[in-house]
């Protein structure tokens, strides 16, 4: 596993053993780069890294230029191997929070211009995810939701919905912002 691009690219994430993670492939995260690339400016953006596990996505948005990425996960030993790397590369604009993740988004009232969500596959309710975090107005008025998931799951009926983009068993469905009715 690697950073694919910016300017950590080509470094190697190397977790604990015997964790129970599924990092996003480096096949995946190309293409999914390639499509934000594209579609939405990744430098000077806040991000949210829900489910960060080894946090591999939230140093490929700050390899990118972002200016900010929170990644929050329950794990204890991905939580501090998440700390050790941000120490290890000085990188100051990266914040951990160690909380499950559902609660984390009842408590939240910050915007974000993309949230990341890549949550186990195995997990029950994967689908609730994007109403909690639109109903929770999490995301910035042009903001994106990601939401990574296997390819027999979709999301497609979900509020928001816009696009999906499969690379192998992945799956990333894309979500806007609700529109707010006019009074």
């Amino acid at each position: 596993m690697r950073v694919i691009g910016g300017k950590y690219r080509n470094r190697r994430i190397h977790p604990p053993s015997g964790i129970d993670a599924r990092p996003t492939t480096d096949y995946a995260k190309e293409g999914l780069f390639n499509v934000l690339h594209h579609s939405v400016p990744l430098e000077g953006i806040r991000v949210l890294d829900l489910f960060a596990g080894t946090g591999n996505m939230s140093m490929e948005f700050l390899s990118r230029g972002a200016d900010e990425v929170v990644s929050v996960d329950s794990d204890r030993r991905l939580f501090e191997f998440m700390q050790r790397t941000a120490r290890e590369l000085g990188e100051t604009r990266w914040r951990m929070v160690k909380s499950d993740v559902f609660t984390f988004l009842r408590s939240q009232r910050t915007h974000y211009d993309i949230v990341f969500a890549d949550p186990p596959f195995s997990m029950e309710g994967i689908e609730r995810i994007p109403t909690l975090v639109l109903e929770a107005g999490l995301l910035a008025k042009d903001g994106l939701l990601i939401v990574e998931h296997p390819d027999h799951l979709s999301l497609a009926s979900l509020p928001g919905f816009m696009r999906q983009r499969s690379y192998g068993l992945v799956q990333f469905s894309f979500f806007a912002p609700h529109e707010t009715p006019s009074a």
